[in-house]
């Protein structure tokens, strides 16, 4: 059986957008926007004008022209409000997109309180309050809870910004765990804290929906420009109006300016092109941003974006790789370092952590040692768990285990051995410089220590050098001494860096530059960032983070990855781009269009001020209908523009200002006066 084809997704956002251009004509609506809301005036006033012509035969100027006035003026509203409604149809678009591909995870509920009880297999989204949950070594926590049975180790990363696995246990202040988060070893049984029946995503999307900002300077400067703009040409425009009139009567020659060639005027000369538009800028920005799995709670705050100036990171994860890596093996004295790679390497096979599979990594890179047959020589592993903080193998006759320096110090201790006072020191050296150690033993005897660090991102020093050009300070926000900070943030080439940080000094920290005049970002998603994330001007909160850290925040990374702060000051730098080169054009435009419709208005008045009319248009109605023609169709022209944005390029803001005015300025200035004399040449071939 056929089946009739279906619109696609594109004809069906313009239709629902041509429906909401006209739903949005309601004048409680357009108010909130005083130049589209002053054209919607005229085009009432000329319609009652063409209304009254009709009725009683005797206009202020001929019924058609009249008619194709207004027309035009409803025809300029219509598209101004179809650009706004098709940017926030592109939005909801992908925000119903999200709802649909909504994550869930596999969760493992129990009958009981206890590990052994009957386990059933369902999905993250069923789950309730107070529902019980076996999460083991691999799992992801399904929801918020805390643990009422057992001892994991837990990697939040994401959400503490240590790179340091932790520990929670039922009781006392470490048992919260947050849903999205890693058991990597052990297991837990968590009672599920979350309200009924909500997950990660419906959480995000509502706090969207809910939050408000405080307009940016620059939305403020921009919005006094329009309302300014505006009403100084309804004024002059209503003083033309006296004037004219009082020269016709005065001089007994000519007549006054028609009602309807004023309000032509008044809609040309106010920056109908900007004003029809901005809404759109702002909402296609919004999507843009959606594009890249951000979620934002207005315009305001993608605006707000790319003014930003300051930019506070975390280090784990933004700038380093978020999991320490293990990058030299230190001998203990009368040991080689190939013997203690050796060991260390069969210490780690059986551990699943990062750092476990980074020191086989390191063994077999730096001394070609590769798989063997364990299992032909009966090794039994001896998985991490956090009750002993180590791993290890028993093997030939051998008990090789690697960990923390004092638990496997005790393990040596009771093997009868202790760990000579070099590898101690080695060991204190390294964490004293930030790196973590972990001591490799084979039985009694200490054989060193693996040197693990934090590994700079590859190319976030030259992201870093790219914000540096256009004047912008980057902050590390880290929990290390100031040590391990400086060495880091040496290496990645931040202007700065905060050390041991705190909840306090972080919002001290935002403060302080903001009483500088500057506007500043930060990324963050525990709970003890939600203060610092609530003051700073543009929050990015983790998708995985607290509710405490998204409710603060004016933004949500549904990928949880706090690189994407670089990433979405690009998108506000590229929607006030795109603004900004709007904003030029639509008013250089306004200076060409004088030359069309000035001499066209008062040529009746004065005679003599034909002689402006360089553009040698047909007639006076002609000019003025050709250039109120123009201005509405501008505004559909520049509508793919407004929604995909200027292109972005990294550059300081005196070339992008001359930039725009070379290209947009200049552009505005000269493209009316062919397409002007264009339509007043097809309206005298149409005979209009």
């Amino acid at each position: 059986m056929s089946q009739e084809p279906k619109a696609g997704p594109g004809r069906a956002l313009v239709a629902r957008a041509v429906r909401d251009a006209f739903r949005k004509l309601d004048p409680r609506t357009l108010c909130r926007n005083p130049v589209m809301f002053v054209v919607e005036i005229g085009s009432v006033f000329t319609s009652l004008l063409y209304a009254h012509a009709l009725v009683t035969g005797a206009g202020e100027a001929p019924a058609p022209f009249i008619l194709a006035v207004a027309l035009w003026l409803w025809f300029t509203v219509l598209f101004g409000n179809f650009a706004e409604a098709m940017a926030e149809g592109r939005g909801k678009a992908q925000a119903a997109n999200l709802r649909r591909a909504r994550r869930e995870v596999a969760a493992k509920r129990l009958a009981g309180p206890r590990r052994d009880a009957h386990k059933t297999e369902v999905m993250s989204a069923s789950l309730r309050r107070d529902d019980l949950v076996l999460v083991e070594a691999g799992d992801l926590v399904p929801g918020d809870g805390e643990v009422i049975e057992g001892i994991a180790s837990v990697d939040e990363s994401a959400i503490t910004g240590e790179s340091a696995p932790v520990i929670r246990e039922s009781g006392g202040d470490r048992s919260a765990v947050t849903g999205g988060t890693r058991v990597l070893s052990d297991w837990i049984v968590v009672r599920i804290t979350a309200d009924p029946g909500e997950t990660f995503l419906d959480r995000m999307i509502a706090l969207v929906e809910g939050a408000k900002r405080r307009k940016t300077p620059n939305e403020i400067a921009l919005n006094i420009l329009l309302a300014a703009l505006t009403i100084v040409f309804l004024l002059a425009t209503a003083t033309l109006f006296a004037f004219s009139s009082h020269a016709a009567l005065s001089g007994g020659q000519g007549s006054p300016v028609p009602l309807t060639v004023l309000v032509a005027l008044l809609v040309c000369l106010i920056p109908t092109t900007i004003g029809g538009l901005l809404s759109a800028i702002g909402i296609a920005g919004m999507d843009r941003m959606v594009q890249a799995n951000v979620l934002a709670t207005s315009g305001r705050a993608v605006e707000a974006a790319g003014d930003v100036d300051v930019l506070l990171l975390d280090k784990t994860g933004t700038i380093t790789l978020g999991n320490r890596e293990a990058v030299a093996f230190l001998p203990a004295p009368g040991v080689t370092e190939r013997e203690l790679a050796d060991a260390a390497q069969l210490a780690s096979l059986a551990d699943e952590t990062p750092e476990g599979r980074s020191v086989v990594v390191l063994a077999k890179d730096r001394f070609d040692l590769r798989g063997r047959d364990l299992q032909g020589l009966g090794a039994s592993f001896v998985p991490f768990s956090a009750h002993t903080r180590m791993s290890g193998v028993d093997v030939d006759g051998r008990r090789i285990r690697k960990g923390a320096v004092d638990a496997v110090a005790r393990f040596v201790a009771e093997q009868g051995g202790s760990v000579p006072r070099e590898v101690t020191a080695a060991a204190e050296e390294l964490a004293r410089g930030g790196g973590t150690p972990l001591l490799v033993a084979d039985g009694r005897r200490a054989l060193g220590v693996v040197h693990l660090k934090d590994i700079v991102k590859g190319g976030i020093r030259e992201r870093f050098a790219e914000m540096r050009r256009i004047g912008i300070r980057t902050v590390m926000i880290t929990g290390d001494n100031p040590l391990t900070a400086s060495a880091i943030a040496a290496e990645a080439g931040v202007d700065d860096f905060l050390a041991e940080a705190t909840p306090e000094r972080k919002l001290d920290l935002i403060r302080e530059y903001q009483r500088q005049g500057r506007l500043v970002a930060m990324t963050g998603d525990g709970t003890n960032d939600a203060p610092a994330l609530a003051q700073a001007d543009v929050a990015v909160a983790m998708n995985t983070g607290t509710q405490a850290a998204k409710e603060a925040g004016n933004m949500v990374d549904l990928d949880s990855n706090p690189t994407k702060l670089l990433d979405i000051v690009a998108i506000g730098k590229q929607m006030l781009m795109t603004r900004g080169a709007l904003t030029t054009f639509s008013i250089s435009n306004d200076v060409s269009k004088y030359f069309a419709i000035i001499p066209a208005a008062f040529v009746a008045t004065y005679p003599e001020l034909g002689a402006l009319n360089v553009m040698r248009l047909h007639s006076p109605q002609s000019a003025v209908l050709s250039a109120v023609v123009f201005n509405a169709l501008i505004i559909v022209g520049l509508i793919p523009l407004a929604l995909r944005g200027v292109k972005y390029r990294p550059a300081p803001a005196g070339r992008l200002l001359r930039n725009n005015l070379l290209v947009y300025g200049l552009g505005g200035l000269i493209l009316p006066f062919p397409c002007i004399k264009g339509i007043d040449l097809l309206l005298q071939w149409m005979g209009v």
